[in-house]
């Protein structure tokens, strides 16, 4: 049981990977020293600019292109622009007249991407000893998600749902090959677009709810990362400036402006997406749709990283901008004022050929030619020469995302330097185990809700099992509190189950009822909740269950399987046959399903062996 709870945990476990970029406007801003990261602040904050405020409503960038054209066309040719697009992109791409073929290293599977007509398809398909096919699934290509910088990957869309495609495009090597994650196992075209990765690929997405994968229609309100993300609900704005209306003030309020924001707030911008990775937990009531740009990420957003210890080596820069960046001597010396929007403009963006000046010239607003101590003709003589950015924030392999690597924002003097002493002190009295990352700096500490940290938590135990006792903390302050969370109550649940007494196992089956009741739609919560009903001998309650199930998620392999395997168990062999082919519809891949079936079905059309029913 202890192996369940661990799978369930995990597939609570909610990250967020995004690869293209979010920052904010033009360089300036006030900074803070580096920030004492204190729990959540006590008093509310202060909104400075007045479309931060609930209601103001988004109008899409198309409107404020009519008055800032010129800026409109720079930031179009920025990669955080086609950062998502339709599959007209792929049309770019040579080759795909003819199916390009990749085979996965682990097992007898083959996809393919290619072009029929104006469309583009991925399919994946199993071929046997003979070489026939055993199956086929095509899908149709939806959508393009990634710049292209590093690469990217292809969504398909299922009904009301996106699912990622099994391979993606790494620029890097010019090829296709399997998408993250699908190296190890066979995801085929079942991994769902969640809420967390789709806010930072995106403009306006519309998940209809955090997991899961569905979306309302359509998908996206606005398809790519646009003028909103970082300047917030442009209504207030465009009607304010399409009347003339007077100025209050030296300062344009109805927009937020980040280079006129306190400098932590502007970071907040860019933490959004490219702060992770190790936890990011929403605060109770929020969803990642209510971060405005102007108000501190931390009413929206929890944010922890690991300490780091003496003797490790630098983790993986995917997500780890602004951490790096605050122990570079160039952050520490200047007082905290070196921002995200100090070297990065978002709406310009420098070619390959123009970078190493671009940034060498943002280096020397702060630095001399004399402050470097390499010799000009040495500097000269690199390729590309006199390259600042390039010497002292060197790309690293990204572990996570196959032929890619971005660049280590910790600044440094020389190659080994080490970390500064800083680094090794910043936990706080309140989180003496981890780094809250988007804590406001200097405000009096707020302890963090305990559904947060139950979140974070969760995913903080799947990389290290000494936060097994936080984790615990939380759960039971939950308990104690009658959290009415479905994910804490369905672990509440289960953790009962591991008790293997019988009074104990009805509790947990309430627990698992409770979480559906709450709005559960994790279709592990079904399962555990129709194997208590089946152990109980109320099977058809489990096919009632494991029906619900489905409706909640039309899309679930496990619960097809679940199904056809109950239908089995009380000889309803149509129903069996019927929930098999359905399976095998959706899923040609599923060789358990397919096994099942030849069990199931024989020539004259009666049952054959039973299928074993899940206790």
């Amino acid at each position: 049981m202890r192996s369940a709870f661990r799978q369930v945990v995990t597939s609570l476990v909610v990250f967020a990977f995004p690869l293209i970029a979010l920052s904010a406007l033009t360089a300036g801003g006030q900074q803070e020293p580096l920030p004492q990261h204190s729990a959540a602040h006590s008093k509310p904050f202060l909104v400075e600019f007045r479309n931060a405020a609930p209601g103001v409503a988004y109008v899409g960038s198309k409107a404020c292109a009519e008055c800032h054209g010129d800026i409109n066309q720079s930031f179009m040719k920025t990669d955080m622009s086609r950062a998502m697009s339709l599959p007209s992109k792929l049309k770019e791409l040579p080759g795909l007249d003819h199916p390009v073929t990749v085979k996965h290293p682990k097992a007898n599977r083959y996809y393919q991407v290619y072009r029929r007509g104006a469309d583009f398809f991925q399919s994946e398909y199993e071929p046997d000893a003979d070489g026939k096919e055993v199956f086929r699934d095509e899908q149709k290509i939806s959508y393009i998600m990634g710049s292209g910088a590093n690469g990217f990957t292809c969504l398909v869309r299922r009904g009301d749902y996106l699912f990622e495609a099994p391979l993606s495009y790494y620029s890097r090597t010019k090829e296709w090959n399997l998408s993250p994650g699908y190296e190890s196992t066979d995801l085929s075209f079942s991994r769902p677009i969640e809420g967390d990765c789709i806010f930072c690929h995106s403009g306006r997405p519309q998940p209809a709810e955090e997991r899961g994968g569905k979306f309302k229609s359509p998908p996206f309100l606005e398809l790519s990362i646009g003028c909103e993300i970082c300047h917030g609900p442009g209504a207030l704005h465009v009607k304010e400036r399409r009347r003339a209306a007077p100025l209050r003030g030296n300062i344009d309020r109805s927009i937020v402006n980040p280079s006129k924001l306190p400098g932590w707030l502007a970071d907040n911008i860019c933490m959004y997406c490219h702060q992770g990775l190790d936890a990011r937990a929403l605060m109770p009531g929020k969803g990642y749709a209510d971060f405005r740009p102007g108000t501190p990420l931390a009413d929206t957003l929890a944010i922890f990283v690991l300490p780091i210890r003496r003797g490790e080596p630098p983790g993986d820069p995917l997500l780890q901008h602004f951490v790096p960046k605050t122990l570079s001597q160039c952050y520490v010396k200047s007082g905290g004022r070196l921002l995200c929007i100090t070297c990065h403009d978002p709406h310009q963006q420098p070619t390959a050929r123009e970078v190493p000046a671009y940034y060498r010239s943002k280096c020397l607003t702060c630095h001399t030619e004399k402050s470097c101590t390499l010799p000009l003709p040495a500097r000269l003589a690199k390729t590309p020469p006199n390259d600042c950015a390039g010497c002292h924030m060197a790309k690293q392999r990204v572990q996570q995302i196959s032929h890619s690597s971005l660049t280590n924002h910790r600044i440094l003097a020389r190659a080994g330097e080490p970390l500064p002493e800083i680094a090794y002190h910043m936990t706080t009295p309140e989180f003496p185990d981890l780094v809250y990352i988007d804590a406001i700096p200097q405000a009096a500490p707020k302890p963090i809700p305990p559904l947060t940290l139950f979140r974070a938590y969760s995913q903080l135990v799947q990389l290290n099992s000494e936060y097994a006792a936080g984790f615990d903390a939380a759960l039971d302050s939950l308990a104690k509190a009658g959290s009415d969370d479905p994910a804490a109550l369905m672990i509440m649940g289960l953790k009962l189950m591991s008790a293997d007494v019988p009074q104990a196992r009805t509790s947990a089956a309430e627990y698992f009822r409770r979480a559906l009741a709450a709005g559960s739609t994790d279709p592990q919560n079904f399962e555990l909740l129709a194997t208590f009903q089946v152990q109980s001998g109320k099977t058809q309650d489990a096919i009632a269950t494991i029906q619900r199930g489905l409706q909640a998620n039309p899309y679930s392999p496990r619960l097809y399987r679940a199904l056809a395997a109950l239908y089995v168990a009380v000889n309803a062999h149509d129903d069996a046959l019927k929930t098999m082919k359905k399976d095998l519809e959706l899923f040609p891949e599923d060789s358990y399903m397919r096994s099942l079936l030849k069990q199931t079905e024989n020539p004259d059309g009666k049952a054959g062996c039973r299928p074993q029913v899940p206790r």
